[in-house]
C-alpha cells in the first residue's frame, strides 16, 4: 500500500483538525461500508482454499485420518476439523 501526502489531497483546514488528534503520525483511513469488498475478492486465493478445503473433506470420507490430513496439508488437526465440520453443512 503506498502513503499519499495529505497536503496533495486535503484542504488546510481539514488538515489541521486531524493534526489536533495526531500530529505526524501515520493513520488509515477505512472504506465506505459500501465500497468495502471481501476478503479475497481480487484474488484466486478464496477459490484455492475451497477447492483445498473440498479434498480435505472428500478424503476424510474416503476414511483419512484427521491426524494424517493435518500432516498432508500442514493444518492443525483442529482446524482440519473446522474444515470437515463447516463443508457438513
Amino acid at each position: 500500500m503506498g502513503y499519499i501526502k495529505a497536503e496533495e489531497i486535503l484542504p488546510v483546514e481539514i488538515i489541521e483538525i486531524i493534526q489536533q488528534y495526531v500530529d505526524g503520525t501515520s493513520i488509515y483511513i477505512p472504506r465506505k461500508q459500501e465500497n468495502r469488498q471481501k476478503w479475497g475478492s481480487k484474488t484466486s486465493y478464496r477459490c484455492e482454499l475451497q477447492n483445498r478445503n473440498h479434498l480435505i473433506y472428500e478424503e476424510y470420507l474416503s476414511g483419512a485420518a484427521i491426524c494424517n490430513l493435518a500432516e498432508t496439508y500442514y493444518l492443525s488437526e483442529k482446524s482440519i476439523q473446522r474444515i470437515i465440520r463447516s463443508m457438513k453443512e
